[in-house]
Formats: C-alpha cells, sequence, structure tokens
C-alpha cells in the first residue's frame, strides 16, 4: 500500500486495518511458529498470541482507545479555532483601526448608500461600486467591493458616516483564514467540496455521539444544575473530573447545536458535489433589451438611485432591514438587495429592475419551505451569526468551555488509558515469567527413580 492509498482512508478505515490485520496474525499463530527464528518475538506479539480471550477482548479494547485520541484531538482543534472563527471580525477591529466606523462628531449620522457612493466617486472618479455591505454592529465601517478600469477588484473599508475610504481589505485577512482553517484546514476547493470539508464535518459526529452517550452514562445529570461540584484542592485527576461534568452539564444544548449543525455540513457537501439541490429561490432572467434605455455612445443608461430601490423593496418586504446591495454588473443585470427581517437567522432578498424600479424577483420567508427554514438556520447557528456582539460572546464563551471539556476528557482519558495498557502489559509479562505447575504423579516418579 503506498502513501496515497494509506492516507485516503478515513479514521475509522485505520482501526478497521489494524484489527483486521492483528486478528490475521492471531489465527496465522496458531498454526505456524514465530516466522524468525533466532529472534524473541515483540511483548506486544507474545500478550497477543498467549494471551485468553478474555484478556484479549480487554486489550483490544485498549488498542481502540489508544487509536481514539487522534479524533479527538482533532476535536479539540476544529473546537479552538472555531471560537477563534466566532470573533475573528472583532479581533480585527481591535488590531486594524482601518476597520473601525469613527464618528467625525458626537451628533454624526450614518450616511445613506447613494452618499456614500458619492463621496467614493468623488475621491476615485475611474472607479466602479459592485456592491456595499453594512455590518450589523455600527462600529465597523462598510465593506465594498470596487474595481478598476485595468481590472484590479478590491475590497475597502468606508467610514459609514464620512464616506472615505480608510483601508484596503487583503484579500486572505485574519477572519477569512481563522473560517477556512477551522472549516476545512485549509485544504483547497479544487472539483467540489474540499476534502477538509468532510474530514472537519464528520467530526460532528462523534461530538454528538459522545453527548449521547455522556448523557446515559452520567446517571440523573440534571442534579448537577442544582448542585454543581467543582473540588479544586483533591488533585488533577479530581479537579478535571469535576470540570469535565460540570462544564458538558451546562454546555448540553451548545453541543447538541454545534454537533448537529455540523453533521448537516456533511450532508450538505453530498449534496452539493451530487448536484442536489434542495432551494426554492427562483433563477431571475436577465432584464430584457428593450426594456433597457437607450443613451448615448459611452454614457450609461440613467438607474433609478439606491436609496429609491431599497425604498421599493421595504414596501415589498415589511421588517426589511436593508444590509447589502449589489450594483447591476451590466446593462442587462438587475439590481440585488437584501438584509434580514424578523426572523434573524435567515435573508430576504430582492431582484429590481435599476431603470424603473420594478421587482423581477424576490425570496422571502414565505417563499422558503419548511425544510429550507431549517437548513439555512444551520450556519448562523453554528456560527453565532445572527443577533450582534453579544450572541457571538456567548457563542465564544460557550466554545471556549468545549474546548477545556474536551482537553479534560483527552487528559481523563490518556491518564486512565496509558495506566491500564502498562498494567495489562505488566500482567501479560508476569503470566510469561511464571513457572508451569508440575503434576504431581510426575514428581513421584521422578523422586522413585533417580
Amino acid at each position: 500500500m503506498n502513501l496515497k492509498h494509506f492516507l485516503s482512508y478515513p479514521p475509522w478505515g485505520f482501526l478497521i486495518l489494524i484489527r483486521l490485520n492483528l486478528d490475521t496474525a492471531c489465527r496465522v499463530s496458531k498454526s505456524y511458529d514465530w516466522p524468525f527464528p533466532g529472534l524473541p518475538r515483540p511483548l506486544l506479539i507474545k500478550t497477543l498470541f498467549h494471551m485468553s480471550k478474555k484478556s484479549r477482548s480487554k486489550l483490544w479494547f485498549l488498542v481502540h482507545s489508544w487509536l481514539a485520541l487522534p479524533i479527538w484531538f482533532f476535536v479539540l482543534i476544529v473546537c479552538v479555532t472555531g471560537t477563534l472563527a466566532v470573533v475573528s471580525q472583532e479581533i480585527v477591529w481591535l488590531a486594524n483601526p482601518d476597520i473601525r466606523a469613527s464618528k467625525p462628531s458626537d451628533d454624526a449620522e450614518p450616511l445613506s448608500y447613494d452618499q456614500v457612493i458619492s463621496a467614493i466617486k468623488r475621491a476615485e472618479p475611474q472607479v466602479i461600486v459592485q456592491s456595499l455591505s453594512r455590518p450589523d454592529e455600527s462600529h465597523f465601517a462598510l465593506s465594498v467591493d470596487l474595481s478598476y478600469p485595468d481590472g484590479r477588484s478590491v475590497e475597502v473599508y468606508v467610514n459609514p458616516y464620512t464616506g472615505a475610504i480608510q483601508g484596503i481589505s487583503p484579500s486572505f485577512n485574519f477572519r477569512q483564514f481563522t473560517r477556512a482553517l477551522h472549516g476545512w484546514w485549509l485544504v483547497p476547493f479544487t472539483n467540489g467540496f474540499s476534502w477538509g470539508w468532510y474530514l472537519v464535518s464528520l467530526l460532528g459526529l462523534p461530538l454528538l455521539a459522545s453527548l449521547v452517550t455522556g448523557l446515559v452514562v452520567y446517571k440523573r445529570f440534571w442534579k448537577g444544575f442544582f448542585k454543581p461540584t467543582l473540588r479544586i484542592r483533591h488533585g488533577a485527576r479530581i479537579f478535571w473530573g469535576d470540570f469535565h461534568r460540570l462544564s458538558g452539564i451546562w454546555s448540553i444544548w451548545f453541543i447538541a447545536v454545534i454537533s448537529i449543525t455540523g453533521t448537516w455540513f456533511l450532508i450538505q457537501a453530498i449534496l452539493g458535489d451530487n448536484q442536489i439541490s434542495i432551494s426554492s429561490e427562483p433563477i431571475v432572467p436577465v432584464i430584457a433589451r428593450e426594456k433597457v434605455p437607450t443613451s448615448a455612445p459611452g454614457v450609461p443608461a440613467p438607474m433609478i438611485p439606491v436609496d429609491e430601490a431599497i425604498a421599493i423593496a421595504t414596501q415589498r418586504i415589511p421588517g426589511l432591514e436593508a444590509s447589502f446591495v449589489s450594483l447591476p454588473l451590466n446593462a442587462y443585470s438587475h439590481l440585488q438587495i437584501g438584509g434580514r427581517g424578523w426572523y434573524p437567522l435567515m435573508f430576504q432578498t430582492a431582484q429590481i429592475n435599476p431603470y424603473d424600479g420594478e421587482i423581477a424577483s424576490s425570496h422571502l420567508l414565505s417563499d422558503r419551505t419548511k425544510l429550507e427554514f431549517v437548513t439555512e438556520s444551520m450556519r448562523p447557528l453554528h456560527t453565532g451569526d445572527f443577533g450582534g456582539l453579544w450572541i457571538k460572546l456567548i457563542w465564544a464563551f460557550f466554545g471556549l468551555v468545549l474546548s477545556m471539556m474536551v482537553l479534560s476528557g483527552l487528559l481523563i482519558w490518556t491518564k486512565r488509558t496509558a495506566l491500564a495498557t502498562l498494567n495489562a502489559l505488566k500482567r501479560e509479562a508476569k503470566t510469561q515469567r511464571a513457572p508451569a505447575p508440575t503434576p504431581a504423579m510426575q514428581a513421584e516418579t521422578s523422586e522413585a527413580n533417580p
């Protein structure tokens, strides 16, 4: 087997391979001697060849326990990087002043979208504004995508109170890095979803299984809500055990949310790679040529103001808070406006004719199926990106608790498994060294015939 094939096995494939190989070795050993005369058998091989069936089962459990370590080590990495990803935008805000929305005065009001576009045009007349995005929190600058006549496209930070361009966003910033590291381990997408995406989303299954088995093993777990126990002066083993149980009890809802939504990402990848869609979002045709106003050569056709288009969309979608605007890419494209409504986990959008304000298409909450309500809620529930800073802080806190819980479980597991493995090997080695008892008749015969 070459390295490529070896690395292509899923995590449980290593368990199966090792199990099959060792079982085969045990069966062969019953019919054949050690194939290397003159060389002593390794202790583990001796143990496997000569131990009883019950002892061999115990050893298999230890092997299984040791092989489970990499899985939970990767779960720990995913939990830590996920916690960072939740507050990555806030970390960038602290480190980079360009992303901050600084008020020129205490009574300054945010500019409208048209005013922001006009300010950008005054600063750089040759630039083309492609889209504008207003973050949920007012202390963040606007994110604006610009394109230049030479073909360059950049994302810039724009002050929402002055319209000034404060800086250029890196093509791969810290927020994108943490999300890529957490979501697919930086493995690139080539043909469909990255295999790193599959590996990370697969970890949702053992996390969900650990939640279920933990509730089964920990009898009457609800008592921990009323009588929390955390002994800090009884040694590390007692402390980490109490911490593991206590954090697990208070994180039940969070573990359920993260594991279920993480497993959904696995289903999403499978559906996507098999070209199966469950979305009801309509495909909007381009604007008919006869509906595009004529204009002088080199002069773009007159369009309605963006603020007017937002007012039209708000009338069509009651309660809409327009948070992003995508301007037409060409003369036949629509102007897209979107934002959250009464249900903060999902976006609503409207495609508007930029010449006459006619709504060509919309995708509202009422247009979604019950299945879409569930599936489209998965991502914001997983990331905590739906209710502002306080929701993010709650998600980050419980993400840190979950990371510490996995770490404490690893520490407890490592100590138990290491001691159990050492004791098993010592016990079998002692059994191998013990002399076999001499039968009584054989002893008497030996004494009578010296």
